[in-house]
């Protein structure tokens, strides 16, 4: 089976080496790659394991584990990274998440903080990223015929 953080390598020689804890993830971003395949096997406990201490007693594991049961996971997309590297103590990894929930294909784009305690590397926090619409022709003016075409002035009409 290959790995469905999306390196290329089978599981058994990516991600669940680290998610067992038979080996550390060397980098922010690959504890990230790791955390997104727990949730596609449901290894729940790492998911919580490998959050900072700090932060487990806010996780609801109940609503963990349903969500990473009833989504169809999709893929994983690193988008971007700052510091997380071995020699880091601190990282960012900004990403997103495809999955498939109730029939629809969603995407979950954030930018988590990573630290690394004792060699070993904690997810921290993480806020999500909102996309910016961008606007295909022209912007409609207030005196312009309405697009919808009723024949009114878009102020009139769709504008109010």
């Amino acid at each position: 089976m290959s790995c469905p953080c999306g390196l290329g390598e089978s599981l058994e020689k990516c991600c669940l080496p680290i998610i067992k804890g038979e080996t550390k993830a060397k980098t922010a971003a690959l504890l990230m790659r790791a955390r997104y395949s727990s949730y596609t096997t449901g290894d729940i406990d790492f998911i919580v394991d490998s959050t900072h201490p700090d932060h487990r007693e806010d996780m609801d594991v109940n609503e963990i584990k349903a969500w990473s049961s009833q989504s169809e996971w999709k893929g994983l997309e690193i988008v971007d990274t700052a510091e997380g590297t071995e020699r880091d103590d601190w990282g960012m990894v900004e990403f997103k998440a495809t999955f498939g929930l109730g029939g629809q294909d969603h995407v979950h784009y954030e930018r988590s903080e990573f630290v690394k305690i004792d060699g070993d590397w904690f997810f921290v926090d993480g806020e999500p990223i909102v996309a910016q619409v961008k606007r295909d022709g022209a912007k409609v003016g207030r005196n312009d015929p309405c697009p919808c075409g009723s024949g009114k002035k878009y102020k009139k009409c769709c504008g109010k």
